[in-house]
């Protein structure tokens, strides 16, 4: 077997699925005793979503909500980046949560040099906002999968493009 095989590490996550993640937690606000009459807003933008809401406690309800939801769409927190909560006209409270996708670079070389200290055989390349994984031998690159697994990095990890 003189070919080599090769996998990515990348960082994504489904918009569609967020989106419904959302619908879903919008939908259960607006039926929950405790949250209904807070008039509670969350958009859904390019990268980010801003929850604007009456005070602090209904905030917090809303985010563990939009979090449950999240999960139950089998996508990862780490795409949550949460900023300061901020005041908003009115007395009310806005908070702005960033979706994180792609790899940043710190990380990246992180990643990098500990599958290279690992595993002798094994050639990892950054490539803009992913990592491509090379090897001659399919069981290191099922050797730096679990590595990488067991890990907790502040990004999701997804591997892709497996031949």
């Amino acid at each position: 077997m003189a070919s080599t095989s090769s996998f990515d590490i990348v960082s994504k996550f489904d918009r569609q699925e967020l989106k419904n993640a959302i619908d879903q937690a919008e939908r259960e606000i607006r039926t929950r005793y405790d949250l209904k009459d807070s008039n509670t807003d969350i958009q859904f933008g390019d990268n980010d979503i801003t929850i604007t809401t009456a005070n602090e406690y209904t905030l917090q309800a809303v985010t563990d909500t939009l979090e449950s939801k999240v999960i139950n769409r089998k996508l990862s927190l780490k795409i949550l980046d949460y900023q300061e909560a901020e005041d908003a006209s009115g007395a009310r409270k806005r908070q702005v949560i960033k979706l994180r996708e792609g790899i940043p670079d710190d990380i990246a070389k992180k990643i990098s040099k500990q599958i290279r200290d690992q595993f002798k055989k094994v050639t990892p390349q950054i490539q803009g906002d992913t990592l491509r994984v090379q090897a001659k031998s399919r069981d290191d690159l099922q050797g730096v999968i679990q590595l990488l697994k067991d890990e907790d990095f502040p990004v999701a990890l997804q591997f892709v493009n497996y031949r």
